[in-house]
């Protein structure tokens, strides 16, 4: 009997071993966001930034950071971030207080599990996102650096059913602490060093009683502004930008009979790239471009992220105009 039972659970693994990379799923972060000025935050008044995302990948990796054989199709998505400050005149402990929140619209599954061996059939649906709220930002400027911390929440009001494939949403319940810090390595403060961080805690899974496991992700940049004009009313910024991201706990819970999450392998992902921003300080206007390649993936896609879009303030009060 209990070599009978040894064998079904034995046999239970194999086959599940078998689809426990298909079931993994990225953290509810997607990298790519920051980059070059992680440290800065706006101007008192009121900021609105439009940021499109695209990630796309053909390749599968198994958690030695192998290729899957047997995987076809593209595993993709579109997401167009809607991001809105308020930033006050007055100051919390010396800092700067920018709150903010992103309304989120999506083209496919954000954080798919990945199922079958056709990445095309995990792009799920469109519609609303999670919606991601930065209740508490604090930004410090100080001589040589911009630095940042908060905490936000992800609440999940992307469409979101067990099992279906028409997901937009990640289905629970997020907590971030972040950081952002830029160092001005020159005097004149344009040549930059910066990163990003953000740690995610994850709740239960809807119709489920999985947990995600926590995640980690870093971004960073190395950037060099050069004035277009000598007045300093047109500047482009060009840097080197890369993200790392890793599953950082084990998933609670379990995917099957016998078969617990955490036996599912921890995700992680590398990438390098570029981003180049045209500024137009007297606009208070900045628009920008950025490319990552993922170099390195264990036991989740690997490809490409491209973002494009543009921040706006509304400067409140209206700076006074230069002497001459």
């Amino acid at each position: 009997m209990k070599i009978k039972s040894a064998t079904r659970i034995l046999a239970c693994l194999i086959v599940g071993c078998a689809s426990l990379l298909q079931s993994q799923q990225k953290g509810q972060y997607v990298p790519g966001q920051q980059g070059l000025n992680a440290g800065v935050v706006p101007d008192p008044g009121v900021t609105y930034a439009n940021m499109t995302i695209n990630y796309s990948a053909s390749q599968l990796n198994n958690a030695n950071g192998n290729s899957v054989s047997g995987i076809s199709g593209t595993y993709s998505f579109w997401v167009n971030e809607n991001v809105f400050y308020y930033v006050p005149k007055f100051k919390v402990l010396g800092a700067t207080f920018a709150p903010y929140a992103a309304v989120n619209f999506a083209n496919g599954s954000l954080v798919a599990g990945l199922v079958g061996t056709n990445l095309s059939a995990n792009g799920g649906g469109e519609g609303l996102a999670d919606t991601w709220v930065e209740p508490v930002n604090l930004g410090w400027h100080l001589k040589r650096a911009d630095f940042n911390v908060g905490y936000a929440f992800i609440a999940p009001t992307g469409r979101y059913t067990a099992g279906a494939s028409n997901n937009v949403g990640s289905g629970y319940w997020g907590n971030h602490i972040t950081s952002g810090t830029t160092f001005y390595i020159t005097k004149n403060k344009g040549t930059t060093a910066n990163l990003f961080t953000d740690w995610e805690i994850h709740g239960q899974k809807t119709g489920t009683d999985i947990t995600p496991g926590q995640a980690f992700t870093m971004e960073w940049g190395l950037g060099q502004t050069l004035p277009l004009k000598k007045d300093f009313s047109r500047l482009l910024q060009l840097g080197l930008i890369g993200y790392d991201q890793w599953q950082v706990t084990s998933n609670g819970g379990s995917i099957g009979p016998g078969i617990p999450a955490s036996a599912i392998p921890y995700y992680s992902g590398h990438a390098i790239g570029f981003q180049s921003n045209f500024i137009l300080p007297p606009k208070a206007l900045n628009l920008f471009f950025k490319f990552e390649d993922e170099y390195r993936t264990l036991a989740r896609p690997e490809g490409r992220t491209i973002v494009f879009g543009f921040a706006w303030t509304l400067r409140i009060p209206k700076p006074a105009a230069p002497k001459s």
